[in-house]
């Protein structure tokens, strides 16, 4: 028999319980990618698509200087952007990827980085969690990118039932406050890769235990 659907308020209460107990963890959890711009965290976000933030933190260096402005990636070689960025993985169309982008970004924005969803969306390469990652962490903005840590953790806690980034989105949205919305996913994040591994979950010695029916 299927568990009974735990009360709205009571959801809300446990939310509000793991925001706290993540705060007490991870205090400081923020964006790993490293960049000085909105253009150079787009460029990183585009590139860890199925790649670790640390190799893209290895290769963005490189590129950076290579490739400062939009018009720079607008007017690149797509041979030697590939060269640079092989190592993240399915360069082929990260590289086309970028160079779209920049021709996108020359031809409708002026160079720049837009800092509206339904604009960023309609840029080569950049999706809802894309975009979100550009509005919180850039603009600081709150907002709620859902990559594999966040989907996986949100299942395990019990605050999302669904499977699609959108709906866990929106679930979270719904869920949480406001304020905490740009932390919590950069948190989970932080908490995925050290604790509540996708293999190997360190249940017995997560903090969060006492409030997560994974762990229970």
């Amino acid at each position: 028999m299927a568990a009974a659907p735990e009360p709205p308020a009571e959801l809300r209460a446990r939310a509000a319980r793991i925001v706290a107990g993540l705060r007490r963890l991870h205090p400081a959890a923020t964006c790993a990618l490293r960049h000085r711009s909105p253009l150079e965290l787009l460029v990183a976000t585009i590139l860890s698509a199925q790649c670790t933030d640390e190799r893209v933190n290895r290769v963005t260096p490189a590129l950076f200087r290579r490739y400062p402005r939009a018009a720079d990636y607008a007017g690149a070689d797509r041979a030697e952007i590939e060269e640079l960025i092989r190592s993240t993985g399915f360069f082929r169309n990260k590289s086309a990827s970028l160079i779209g982008l920049g021709k996108a970004l020359v031809e409708r924005h002026g160079g720049e980085v837009p800092d509206r969803m339904e604009d960023l969306v309609e840029l080569p390469g950049v999706g809802r969690k894309t975009a979100n990652v550009l509005l919180g962490t850039w603009w600081g903005r709150p907002a709620i990118p859902v990559d594999t840590h966040v989907t996986r953790l949100a299942a395990r806690l019990g605050l999302s039932a669904r499977t699609d980034p959108a709906g866990i989105e929106r679930d979270l949205m719904l869920l949480l406050r406001e304020s905490d919305w740009t932390f919590v996913s950069h948190a989970l994040i932080q908490h995925g890769r050290k604790v509540c591994r996708a293999r190997k979950p360190a249940c017995d010695s997560c903090a969060l235990r006492p409030d997560c029916p994974h762990g229970a």
